[in-house]
């Protein structure tokens, strides 16, 4: 062994390395010397020798030693190319798990063997699974109480062993759960060096979903406010209807539904309390239809209704039905409210064969109850075309007659038969139309209420109607005559009607004793609270007020005793056959004595002979209206009947217009 010491560089015998060196001692003798001579004789060639050995043996240690290096150098390089794979691949489980973790899906791996591989947390709560559970490695429990959960495990079970045979298949559906719950399930089959090894299963919640997605359907096919079907719903029914009917060869039944005066209400109160009424008239309605009837809101105050496999006869029974339905009143945000309906029908195959012209005909037989009305229902007929034709024309036209000065206004008398005194005149709007001539107040007055243009009709006829009324009192010198006026439903409910009729009566310098306003049954029970509070603005004005048409209406004698009325007026149904017709007389003796008995005036209109003139008069009644004294007439006739029941005093109850 070479020795690296200063000491072995600089003594030779060391660096020969003998193995005993006892031979210095001999130094000290003659023989010694003799056999050192030899010694130093041979050390040159044998030192040549061990040079070139040490050389050699120098140089393998260093190759020997590089070799080493760079076996280390690589095996370093290739500890630390593991040290970054493990981290890598450390990395990478740990994002996969990162990922697992944070997808909103419950995942699970299986293994080719039906063992569960994997999963992550999302997976145990979806399914309930507890992880104590999951931990026990008893897998067909987990299995079990998974399957428990489902509506129909059976079919789950089915999908399960249907892959055995498919076993690269690829699932996507949905599965239920008995809470309600719905899992969209996705599956496929996990591949590792072109071999399936496994599969995973991903499950995800779509119950909110489908929910959200469910209730935009059935917003976009409903109506918001009364959830009834929507036009778009009806019409696609009525098309489906329609086909079954004609392979039936069965009939069906379209009916267009409007509220009488609803937008008397909602203008007047609100739109809430309108929207209130609407959701109320959609739940009476749908509560008298049977199974396979459908009922839709259209818009508005309209409803359309199907009715398949349905006959005229039946039919006329459900019509009836749905308006005797809104009969009694709605209690809506403390107030009493009273709507009616008008309804128009049409039939298949006989009105139309598709639902387009049901619809349209539906529509016109409805505009012919408005015309008859309202409150009632009418069948399409082919007559109805020419009539709503006109109808159309005539609201087109009704926008500028006030304008053209197309109005005027016609007065009847109301006589006291005992002096022959006429105590008052109505006032009476007459409509001549420059084409149709003199135009029916019922068929004008409902189309003025649909359009709003009644309101200001309605003023033009009291500021006329007040201010002649004025004119005879000051020429004929009459200061006790009184004028009554007809207001309709939304007028009398229109928000400034007190305001309107002082600033009237100021004008025209009438004294407000002097007017009466007629209202009907209908009116005030629209809406009682408001009528209240109206008519006691009114009494205290000093304004009085008559109940026209009595007893075809509502008829709650509650109400008599609740507003400030002064007249009853017997409606000219009761009066008609009232000389032959024991029930009319009853009728109308009962009316006369429940006037008589609050304090009432009762007015008997209608009158046209002199038997029911006589009978009135024998039942008490001594004022009356009708054709029997005169007919409305113009202002400039009503003067001269006026001019001779003052002269003469009418020794017979009878005018001459």
């Amino acid at each position: 062994m070479l020795m690296d010491s200063k000491e072995s560089r600089f003594n030779p015998l060391k660096k020969l390395n003998f193995p005993d060196l006892g031979i210095l001692k001999g130094l000290e003798n003659p023989e010694a010397n003799t056999n050192l001579g030899k010694f130093y004789t041979k050390a040159p060639v044998e030192d040549v020798t061990l040079q070139k050995a040490n050389k050699a043996l120098e140089t393998r240690v260093r190759q020997l030693t590089v070799e080493l290096q760079n076996a280390n150098s690589r095996l370093q390089h290739s500890l630390a190319k593991n040290q970054q794979i493990e981290n890598e691949l450390e990395k990478s489980l740990s994002l996969h798990q990162a990922m697992l973790e944070s997808t909103a899906d419950g995942i699970l791996v299986v293994d080719s063997q039906g063992n569960i591989a994997g999963f992550n947390h999302k997976f145990l709560d979806m399914w309930h699974i507890s992880k104590s559970m999951f931990a026990s490695g008893n897998h067909t429990q987990v299995l079990k109480f998974a399957l428990s959960q489902l509506q129909d495990p059976l079919e789950h079970i089915d999908t399960i062993k249907g892959l055995q045979t498919q076993i690269d298949a690829h699932i996507h559906d949905v599965i239920k759960f008995k809470d309600g719950r719905i899992f969209e399930r996705y599956s496929q089959p996990q591949w590792v060096a072109g071999k399936i090894v496994g599969r995973v299963w991903s499950f995800r919640n779509i119950s909110d979903r489908l929910l959200s997605e469910a209730k935009i359907r059935h917003q976009a096919l409903h109506d918001l406010l009364t959830n009834l079907p929507n036009r778009a719903l009806f019409n696609e029914r009525l098309a489906e209807s329609i086909t079954v009917a004609h392979q039936n060869q069965s009939k069906l039944a379209v009916c267009f539904l409007d509220l009488d005066r609803f937008k008397t209400i909602n203008d007047t109160l609100g739109h809430v309390v309108g929207d209130l009424l609407l959701q109320n008239v959609a739940q009476r309605l749908a509560s008298c239809l049977g199974e396979g009837e459908i009922i839709a809101r259209w818009g508005g105050d309209e409803f359309t209704l199907l009715l398949p496999n349905i006959d005229q006869h039946a039919l006329a029974d459900l019509a009836q039905r749905l308006l005797e339905c809104l009969k009694p009143g709605f209690e809506i945000e403390n107030y009493q409210l009273h709507v009616s309906a008008s309804i128009g029908i049409a039939i298949y195959p006989a009105h139309g064969q598709d639902g387009e012209t049901l619809i349209k005909h539906a529509d016109t037989a409805l505009y012919r109850a408005k015309s008859k009305g309202r409150n009632n229902f009418q069948f399409y007929h082919s007559a109805i075309n020419s009539q709503a034709s006109k109808l159309l024309i005539l609201e087109n036209n009704l926008y500028d007659a006030l304008e053209r000065e197309e109005f005027t206004v016609h007065y009847q008398p109301q006589v006291n038969i005992i002096t022959g005194e006429i105590t008052k005149m109505e006032a009476l709007v007459r409509w001549q139309h420059p084409n149709f001539g003199l135009v029916s107040p019922a068929t004008f007055i409902p189309l003025a209420e649909e359009t709003g243009l009644i309101m200001p009709i309605g003023e033009w006829v009291l500021r006329k109607a007040c201010a002649q009324n004025k004119h005879w009192q000051d020429v004929l010198g009459l200061p006790s005559l009184a004028i009554a006026v007809n207001l309709s439903a939304r007028q009398f409910q229109q928000q400034d009607l007190v305001k309107t009729v002082v600033q009237v009566l100021k004008e025209t310098n009438l004294s407000p004793h002097c007017l009466e306003l007629e209202i009907t049954e209908s009116v005030v029970m629209q809406n009682v609270q408001l009528t209240q509070e109206i008519l006691g603005e009114l009494d205290a004005l000093g304004v009085t007020i008559s109940i026209d048409d009595f007893g075809t209406g509502y008829s709650s004698l509650n109400y008599l005793k609740q507003f400030h009325f002064h007249t009853l007026k017997i409606d000219r149904s009761f009066v008609c056959d009232l000389a032959t017709h024991g029930n009319d007389a009853a009728i109308a003796n009962a009316i006369i004595a429940l006037g008589h008995g609050l304090e009432l005036a009762v007015v008997a209109e209608g009158v046209e002979t002199e038997a029911q003139k006589n009978l009135l008069r024998s039942l008490e009644c001594e004022i009356m209206q009708g054709y029997l004294f005169s007919r409305p007439v113009s202002a400039a006739e009503a003067t001269k009947l006026l001019r001779h029941s003052k002269s003469l005093r009418l020794k017979r109850p009878f005018l001459v217009a």
